[in-house]
């Protein structure tokens, strides 16, 4: 649960109910559109709340497009249960198992451990120990996608950023990596 305090703003003549935070280590106002339509403000300690008011304000159009583009989609990523996590766990375990061994043929490389969670916010990442994680909702996406998520944490075992370099990786085995990745931000 994400702590705030639960503030409304009239944009466009529509009440949109946020949740303002403050944080020390912000440097900027930003706003997020989280699953579902939720809005969230982060500010820094000392900008006043008049400031946030007028940027939403300002932002009002994008705001209310996201909020729609949010609630319209599939968004598996924020459904689900721990019944759901429970039935589909061993599933994506397998899953991701065997998607490594393949790519693996391709990029030999080594991995620590591999665990299976269920995020909310997240596809899969790795650590610099060589721990590879997925989300057990990838049992639930096309085969295609399924493959980029996982050649995307492999590549991230040799290259921990998103330089070119890491996309040059990644299109070893998905050429055509920024389709799927435009496919799996927009549709799921």
């Amino acid at each position: 649960m994400i702590k705030g305090e639960n503030r409304e703003i009239n944009l466009g003549g529509r009440r949109v109910a946020y949740l303002l935070r403050s944080s020390a280590r912000a440097r900027n106002l930003r706003i997020t559109i989280k699953p579902g339509g939720a809005v969230l403000a982060v500010k820094p300690r000392r900008l006043p709340e008049s400031a946030v008011h007028n940027f939403l304000v300002q932002k009002s159009a994008w705001i209310l497009e996201k909020i729609e583009n949010s609630r319209s989609k599939r968004n598996i990523l924020s459904s689900g249960s721990r019944a759901d996590y429970k039935r589909h766990v061993e599933t994506a375990r397998q899953l991701a198992l065997r998607k490594i061994g393949q790519f693996n043929q391709i990029y030999k490389i080594n991995f620590n451990r591999l665990a299976i969670r269920d995020q909310s916010t997240r596809w899969g990442s790795c650590s610099r120990k060589g721990n590879l994680n997925f989300n057990y909702r990838i049992a639930l996406l096309p085969e295609h996608l399924a493959d980029y998520i996982v050649v995307h944490e492999m590549c991230h075992l040799r290259e921990l950023n998103h330089s070119p370099r890491f996309w040059d990786l990644v299109a070893v085995a998905v050429p055509d990596y920024a389709r799927r990745r435009k496919e799996l931000r927009n549709d799921y």
